[in-house]
């Protein structure tokens, strides 16, 4: 990617996350953004269909990053408190996006994209995983549960909601293993 088109894209994101900081994403306009990153609105049509896409696209690139922030993937199956600690550190690192763009009626969209995300990173360090109907169903429930959780109670701090969340689903993990 050349430099005015990375610039141009960085201008966008930056509008956006200003915009977002103050309102929903169903309030934001192409003409409001365009005139936020100092662009016309063609310009910001060559990078993104709409303002959904932009959002869709920027969720996905958070998600990706707090698990690429992950030292051992390896972890998730088999050391999953050191997997949390791991997922507690980027979380925390990316904590004030995490909450911009997942507020309001976006906040849902975080779990099935971090879900998602997540098998991702299982199938490449685990190719050959297939999981069972149980295995999966303690994973929706430990991604559900850590996630309605983290949101509900993260303007407590994020660090002690997520050591809880990390504790409950090391004994999870153990019970199931049991």
């Amino acid at each position: 990617m050349d430099l005015r088109t990375e610039k141009t894209r960085r201008a966008i994101i930056n509008a956006f996350i200003k915009l977002r900081s103050k309102k929903p994403t169903e309030k934001i306009t192409v003409k409001e953004l365009a005139e936020n990153a100092q662009i016309n609105k063609a310009t910001f049509y060559l990078h993104y269909r709409d303002i959904y896409d932009l959002s869709v696209a920027l969720e996905r690139e958070v998600v990706r990053d707090c698990l690429k922030g992950i030292q051992h993937p390896e972890d998730i199956l088999h050391d999953t408190r050191r997997f949390i600690k791991d997922l507690e550190d980027s979380f925390v690192a990316n904590e004030q996006l995490i909450k911009i763009l997942f507020e309001g009626s976006r906040s849902s969209s975080f779990v099935s994209l971090f879900e998602e995300e997540l098998t991702a990173v299982i199938l490449s360090v685990y190719p050959d995983y297939e999981p069972n109907l149980e295995s999966r169903m303690m994973m929706s429930y430990l991604i559900y549960g850590g996630y309605y959780t983290y949101f509900k109670y993260c303007d407590n701090g994020i660090k002690p909601v997520l050591e809880l969340i990390e504790k409950l689903s090391d004994g999870i993990v153990k019970l199931y293993e049991e």
